[in-house]
Parts: C-alpha cells; structure tokens; sequence
C-alpha cells in the first residue's frame, strides 16, 4: 500500500539522523545517558549472573547503531514488525534520558522537554501500530489455527476412510473364510 511506503520512511527518518549524529558525536549524548545507564546497570547487576559493561559512550554508541540499522531497515521495508520493535524498545531509553522534564525548574525549558518526551511517545505509538501491522494479511495466529483445524479435519476424514476399509476388509475376509461375521465384531471396529 503506498501509504506504508511513505509513512515507515518518514517515521524512520528520526531515527536514522539522530542515530548518525550521536555516531559523529557521542559525547554530547553522554551526560543525559548516564543516570539511565547506570540505573539499569546496578538492576541488571543485581539480576544476572554476568557484569554488565558501565561505559556510558558504549552504550550511547551501541543504541546509535541500532537506530541508524533498524531505522534504514524499516525505511527500506524490510522486516518491518521486527524492526518497528527494535525502534520502539530503543526509544524508551532514549526518551528517559534525554528528556527528564520533571528534573527541570525553568518553565520554558520544562515545556521544550515535556514537548520531545510527548513528540517520542508518540513516535512510540506508531511504531507499536507498526508492529502489528499484518498489511491486511493474516496474522500468524490466526493461520496457525486454520491450519490446525484444517489437519483436525483431514485427520477426522481418513480416520473415517480407514474405518470404513477396515470393515470392508474384515467382510471380505469373513465371506473367503466362510464365517459369518458377528455384529459385535463390527460393533468394535466402528
């Protein structure tokens, strides 16, 4: 559909530029990031067997590079429910990060973060919509369970079939052998 050729560029174009200029420059990204980083470090320390690294520039970087690879994926329409997470799961600590508006006391600034926290939110909203946009097909769901009725079904009907051989088989083999075949042989197959 030609709007989704048009929408995934466009809501893909944030990420991208913003992903390339903290790649150029991640130094500037380093001092919003850091509470983030270290919060989720110090839970993750306590919940994994494993450190978990404290370079804040890392970290910066890292999420950079998966914007600018998500984002030119998703612009370039390929694996677009993936990639539509991807986004959406690095948005949320960018949005803590860079736009802690409750931490500010100056009404102009409050208002310019609280504008980009509102703005990433609803970048999140659409790549939430985009996440489960089959494209008008079928969700995975819903064919898993057409499919299963339809092996229930087939299943059903050559069980029937064989059934029926069964005691077809069974008559023929009593006529030849010259034996009369109880009904509650037939009781037993059926």
């Amino acid at each position: 559909m030609l709007v989704r050729r048009i929408a995934r560029p466009l809501l893909a174009a944030p990420f991208i530029y913003g992903g390339i200029s903290t790649l150029r420059k991640p130094q500037d990204r380093v001092p919003g990031a850091t509470p983030v980083v270290e919060k989720l470090a110090e839970t993750a320390d306590k919940q994994l067997p494993v450190q978990v690294p404290r370079d804040v520039e890392q970290w910066v970087k890292a999420d950079a590079a998966i914007k600018v690879a998500a984002g030119s994926l998703f612009a370039l329409n390929k694996f677009p429910r993936v990639t539509a997470l991807v986004l959406s799961a690095s948005i949320v600590p960018t949005t803590l990060a860079g736009h802690r508006f409750w931490e500010h006391d100056d009404p102009t600034e409050q208002f310019g973060q609280i504008s980009n926290f509102l703005k990433n939110t609803g970048i999140l909203g659409g790549l939430l919509l985009a996440a489960v946009d089959t494209e008008g097909r079928p969700s995975v769901g819903y064919r898993a369970r057409r499919a299963a009725k339809r092996a229930a079904d087939v299943t059903e009907k050559n069980y029937e079939k064989a059934s029926k051989r069964a005691i077809k088989a069974q008559k023929k083999a009593s006529r030849k052998t010259g034996k009369k075949t109880g009904k509650g042989a037939l009781k037993v197959l059926s």
